[in-house]
């Protein structure tokens, strides 16, 4: 998800109680209490329309930034270890990697100087980037979330714990693209070896093998983390058109590859029919083409919040709480995902675009009428949320938009904190006020009022006195990151959007 994503509910024309507020103890507070029930709070709003009469009170979380943290649970050393460098991304491409080096290294051992046959090489390079390729389909992700999802609450916190993490799943299509480029680079050496001693091998076949190697190695270059965070466009460009392709050129390559190796009475069509590649490449070409087959262009209801962010109506198909769709004006050039939000009962979704770059600065400026969407809604870290019994929900800004609608679907208790800038003036009165009436303990911090808050320990303090499970965060990558470091250490289960895939 990019640091824009986000999303939002339609405004219904409802009129929602008014909430309660506290102000945040960093600053004077008055604490605002509901005739109806002085038992809920939410934070203090700079709107003051939304206020009621005020009376002193002390709000519940009063001298947070007081409270001392536990101890973390392991030490220095391992804690770093486990949480930050080996983090589940990365040991899922490590075990995928590992795996294939050894095949890679006992292959090598095994054939000695004579090297092991390119066709057997050749499937394994194939079958990398099949996985490789699979593991970014819509339906394959949608497929990983609903079965880990599906777990009861009833099964032990550490099993589901696990299950949460399903969308580190990135590391195993990272792990396979490196790996089978490697297996390539050894399937072009020992093509090369086998093509000077007039064995089976072609030159078309080793021609489309540098090639392709060529471009993967393109890829992963463009695809590492800092370069792909640099110089995002750029990234997003050689991807997709490199890996098209590429794609093409191993249906090429394959094809001379049976053919280099087609036995003695067999015709062309027997032996391409009974090559595992060429059914790996058929299914790998119809996973890419499928979502560009549900490219179409929708009409679209925009509503302009704030200079800040715009809300984008859709009512071409329903969604469900952790959904993100893709949304473009160039389909060939750039897409952008932004966290779905529905209601239940009400048809379609919405989504809010909040400024981040070029492109949302302009969509809010000149907002559209209508608009590319590509594939089918796919989940995304919040769909993990009913895996657990109690749970802390943190957004900060338009990190709301992919929380909003658990919040709405109450399927789990949950315990709101939203920290934002000008809350009311820059999301609207009717996303706030619906989010109060539906989780009324919700706590929205108004930062540009109150000043930033310390989010591990007010965070902590929420888990604490809720008795929570889980924390879900959704917000920037560096308080992401501390966020769920900070609640991992401790013991707690911590979920966040990654940016390593």
């Amino acid at each position: 998800m990019s640091s824009s994503d986000s999303a939002v509910v339609s405004s219904a024309s409802i009129a929602f109680p008014p909430p309660a507020h506290h102000d945040m103890p960093s600053i004077p507070y008055e604490l605002e209490r509901s005739s109806q029930s002085t038992s809920t709070a939410a934070s203090s709003i700079s709107d003051k329309k939304s206020e009621l009469s005020a009376e002193k009170g002390s709000p519940s979380w009063n001298g947070y930034l007081d409270d001392e943290l536990p101890e973390k649970t392991q030490g220095h050393w391992v804690r770093n270890l486990r949480f930050q460098i080996f983090s589940l991304y990365r040991r899922l491409f490590g075990i995928v990697f590992i795996t294939n080096m050894a095949v890679f290294i006992a292959t090598c051992v095994q054939n000695g100087l004579q090297g092991a046959d390119a066709q057997y090489i050749g499937k394994v390079a194939i079958a990398n980037i099949f996985v490789a390729v699979l593991m970014r389909q819509d339906y394959v992700i949608n497929a990983f979330f609903t079965v880990a999802c599906a777990a009861p609450r009833s099964w032990p916190l550490f099993i589901r714990r696990i299950l949460g993490r399903v969308y580190t799943i990135g590391g195993i299509h990272s792990g396979c693209a490196v790996s089978g480029t490697i297996w390539l680079v050894l399937f072009a050496a020992q093509a090369t070896r086998q093509f000077i001693k007039k064995e089976y091998i072609t030159i078309p076949t080793l021609v489309f093998t540098y090639i392709i190697l060529a471009l993967l190695v393109g890829m992963i270059v463009f695809a590492y983390p800092k370069a792909r965070t640099r110089h995002h466009d750029t990234f997003e460009m050689t991807h997709r058109f490199m890996g098209w392709t590429a794609v093409a050129l191993v249906w090429c390559l394959v094809l001379f590859l049976i053919k280099d190796y087609q036995q003695a009475g067999q015709t062309l069509g027997q032996a391409v029919l009974r090559s595992p590649p060429f059914w790996l490449v058929l299914i790998m070409t119809c996973s890419i083409i499928l979502p560009w087959l549900r490219l179409r262009k929708v009409p679209v209801r925009a509503e302009v919040l704030s200079n800040h962010c715009v809300r984008l109506h859709f009512d071409y198909v329903d969604t469900h709480p952790g959904h993100f769709t893709r949304m473009s004006l160039s389909p060939l050039k750039e897409w952008h995902s932004f966290a779905t939000i529905s209601v239940p009962g009400t048809k379609g979704y919405s989504a809010v675009v909040s400024r981040a770059g070029d492109w949302t600065s302009e969509r809010i400026a000149n907002p559209p009428t209508e608009i590319w969407i590509r594939g089918v809604p796919c989940y995304g870290v919040v769909r993990v949320t009913p895996l657990f019994r109690r749970v802390v929900m943190v957004a900060t800004g338009s990190g709301i938009g992919p929380i909003a609608p658990v919040v709405y679907a109450k399927k789990v208790p949950i315990q709101l904190l939203w920290t934002a800038p000008a809350v009311r003036k820059t999301f609207g009165d009717a996303l706030v006020d619906s989010l109060l009436e539906a989780n009324p303990s919700a706590v929205i911090y108004d930062t540009r009022e109150h000043g930033k808050p310390d989010m591990v320990k007010l965070t902590y303090r929420m888990v604490r006195e809720f008795n929570a499970e889980a924390v879900v965060i959704i917000s920037n990558e560096p308080l992401t990151r501390k966020v769920v470091y900070g609640m991992m250490s401790r013991g707690i289960p911590a979920f966040g959007a990654i940016w390593d895939s």
